[in-house]
């Protein structure tokens, strides 16, 4: 299936790269909803490289979201309703309607924000290692409000160990998760933290209807186990599927795995009435 990177100038006053694989146009026309992929804070749309080389024949949306690799970077509009309004002017400014929405980790928050905000949008959710609430100071804050001008790569494959492995990772992989941080001024590492922070969690904010798959590591450290069910109780009828031997970035470990749990997700909500 045939790919691209668009430029798009946002409704919200900013420009975005956003990756585009397969025909909008035509899915719009035959009633169909692409996947748009949320990537998680530090990162871009390039860590779901090894998901979408998994994903060949689904028509899929991936943009950078405001202040991560190549999308613009205002000193503003870092809250978590306000990320989860750009996402809503990028599915208007590429004429999608609505979108099988797959955050990883606290892209799943923006993803969770977008479906209270905008549920017409959202024709599902996929939260792989998302998390119930950031709200409150997360262990590392305090270390990111020291950072300053440049960020050094010995920061970055430092910050990396906040990150428990349990998988090989491809060290090409990691070598571009490093590369996606240095491209974030110190100040948007800090902006974007506090706006996670110090969001109302979305299921405390609106209700959440849509059919959801949640995704989680059986050793995520950052996202305890109970959390993980909390928030599923909170969804009505989502599903939660734990991978053993696995750490909260599933999408760094699970790639293939991941994509074959969404196959499988959206393929049995295809075949409903």
């Amino acid at each position: 299936m045939e790919s691209e990177i668009r430029t798009v100038s946002l409704n919200t006053g900013i420009s975005v790269p956003c990756f585009v694989q397969g025909n909008l146009e035509q899915t719009a026309d035959d009633g169909g909803a692409p996947l748009l992929l949320l990537h998680a804070w530090g990162e871009s749309w390039r860590s779901f490289d090894r998901l979408i080389d998994s994903l060949p024949t689904f028509v899929i949306v991936a943009p950078d979201l405001r202040g991560h690799g190549g999308a613009d970077k205002p000193a503003n509009g870092y809250s978590l309703h306000e990320i989860a309004e750009d996402v809503f002017a990028l599915m208007n400014a590429i004429g999608v309607k609505q979108a099988h929405v797959l955050g990883s980790s606290s892209g799943g928050y923006v993803a969770q924000q977008l479906a209270v905000d905008r549920p017409n949008l959202v024709a599902s959710l996929t939260l792989v290692g998302a998390p119930l609430s950031l709200h409150g100071k997360p262990p590392f804050a305090d270390e990111v409000e020291l950072l300053t001008e440049p960020i050094s790569e010995r920061w970055m494959r430092e910050s990396l160990s906040w990150y428990r492995l349990l998988h090989p990772v491809p060290t090409s992989y990691i070598d571009d998760r490093v590369r996606d941080g240095l491209a974030m001024p110190a100040s948007i590492w800090k902006a974007s933290l506090r706006g996670f922070y110090e969001a109302v969690p979305p299921t405390e904010a609106g209700d959440i209807s849509v059919p959801t798959l949640m995704l989680c590591g059986a050793f995520d450290h950052l996202v305890p186990r109970q959390h993980q069910e909390t928030l599923a109780c909170r969804i009505n009828g989502a599903r939660l599927k734990i991978y053993e031997d696995t750490g909260h970035l599933v999408l760094w470990e699970c790639p293939e795995r991941v994509a074959e749990d969404v196959t499988t997700f959206l393929g049995e909500l295809s075949k409903r009435p």
